[in-house]
């Protein structure tokens, strides 16, 4: 009998929109990006430091994170080992990449330089919930939801994992998308069984 996992939240930002679990929470569409992403912040009412240090990648990322535990998540009843994180996007870091590259013209900059690998989205989001699981991001084309469904069962499945938030963010220039996931094995009349299907009906819906 194979163990079934659920979804017990999920978060999308995109287009100046945020959503949590399908519903509209805030929008700003006609600030640009960064400010789109301060905007999020404030409405968040954080006050965090390392976030004004972040790439825009990496506030993405985090902002998702945030909405995406806020209310949903109960971190006492696992231990930091035990929730992980599995992300995916198509452009990798690329969008920070190239603003280093322009650095390099005259003073290469060290406070860029440090977000030219994607992982470092997936620490900062560690640093700030104190998660020391399984953690990874793997490039692909689009959301491949099958594979994420496999890997993230495998390791849940297997004891590696109790909790787990995988899921989509992508940002290249003026373009973003995140969708996150969070996957427990408690299960509730408000949870979605965590399937490829399920991923992707939520993935259209939370985003346009």
């Amino acid at each position: 009998m194979s163990i079934k996992n659920h979804i017990t939240a999920s978060c999308a930002i995109s287009k100046g929109a945020v959503y949590k679990n399908g519903e509209p929470v805030f929008a700003n569409p006609d600030a640009d990006l960064t400010g789109f992403l301060l905007s999020v912040y404030q409405y968040l009412t954080l006050n965090y430091v390392r976030f004004y240090k972040m790439d825009n990648l990496s506030k993405l990322g985090w902002l998702a994170s945030e909405i995406l535990l806020k209310d949903s998540f109960h971190a006492e009843k696992y231990r930091p080992e035990e929730t992980g994180i599995l992300l995916t996007n198509s452009n990798s870091s690329l969008d920070t990449d190239l603003k280093y590259v322009q650095t390099i013209r005259d003073i290469p900059s060290p406070s860029v330089f440090v977000y030219t690998l994607p992982n470092i989205m997936i620490g900062e989001i560690c640093i700030r919930n104190h998660f020391k699981g399984e953690t990874a991001l793997f490039v692909f084309e689009r959301f491949d939801a099958l594979f994420m469904e496999q890997y993230v069962n495998n390791l849940m499945n297997n004891g590696i994992l109790q909790a787990c938030i995988c899921g989509w963010v992508e940002l290249l220039e003026n373009k973003y998308k995140a969708v996150l996931f969070l996957v427990e094995k408690k299960a509730n009349e408000q949870t979605n069984i965590f399937t490829a299907q399920n991923m992707i009906k939520l993935f259209q819906i939370e985003n346009i």
